[in-house]
């Protein structure tokens, strides 16, 4: 995919959302000087370009998923991310993760599956009123237990297989996430600071993975491009189905000739 120039308008939206601004200098990950383009006061700043460009080529890769139907986990579990990351999902009807990883969600995909289940089972029979044969203490539990299990499990109702791809805001933040999507094989989409891997990611978006306004304004357009594409999918089916048909017709009109 050919470099995208970058304009002095999107240069300073890019600054302004903070984007562009990484870690110390000495905290900067070899593997991450290429995207770096200056340093100011012992902060390193990553280069528009690159921003710009992982970008697009992580958004290409979600449209091409997007359009197969794929289920794609999103994972962002410090306060910094949730806001825009559960707005994604439910956007997209995403599974997401926005808490505690729950170790064996990818490599153990039927105990966790098992205990989702569960605890859509203990939900449905409160909300039908099925645990008020209980004592009050029992049901006390019951209701402790229910809020306990929809932190963990709530965000992974809609994790009905193992991933397609998973998506994650700061690589060292959920460094067994991404492990466990290694060892299945998923491709990995990530936010890479200037203190992160990028070559241990399969699409790193080259960007501050830290600062609220940073990660908003990457997975704002993420949601932009994929809902663009979504409406054009939607656009070009009924054209489709109408040549289906027309080319139906034309072959039974051929057939009884």
């Amino acid at each position: 995919m050919p470099e995208t120039k970058i304009d002095e308008k999107t240069v300073l939206e890019l600054a302004n959302a903070g984007v562009i601004y990484g870690h110390k200098k000495s905290k900067t990950h070899p593997k991450m000087k290429p995207f770096i383009g200056a340093n100011r006061n012992e902060i390193e700043l990553l280069k528009p370009e690159s921003v710009i460009n992982s970008l697009q080529k992580a958004i290409e890769f979600l449209k091409e998923k997007q359009s197969r139907k794929a289920l794609i986990l999103v994972v962002g579990t410090h306060p910094s991310a949730h806001g825009s990351i559960e707005k994604l999902a439910e956007t997209f009807s995403f599974p997401l993760v926005t808490t505690r990883w729950l170790g064996g969600t990818i490599t153990n995909f039927t105990v966790i599956h098992e205990r989702v289940k569960e605890y859509l089972d203990l939900k449905s029979k409160k909300e039908k009123g099925e645990l008020s044969k209980y004592t009050k203490k029992e049901q006390l539990d019951f209701t402790k237990k229910l809020k306990k299990m929809k932190e963990k499990f709530e965000g992974l109702v809609r994790l009905t297989k193992v991933p397609d791809v998973l998506f994650t805001v700061d690589p060292k933040e959920h460094e067994t996430a991404i492990r466990e999507a290694k060892i299945k094989n998923i491709p990995v989409i990530a936010l890479a600071d200037t203190d992160d891997n990028p070559q241990e990611i399969d699409y790193p978006i080259i960007a501050n993975d830290h600062a609220k306004s940073s990660i908003d304004w990457i997975v704002d357009k993420i949601t932009e491009a994929l809902e663009s594409a979504k409406v054009e999918e939607v656009t070009k089916k009924p054209a489709k189905e109408q040549k289906s048909k027309k080319e139906n017709s034309t072959a039974s009109q051929a057939k009884r000739e």
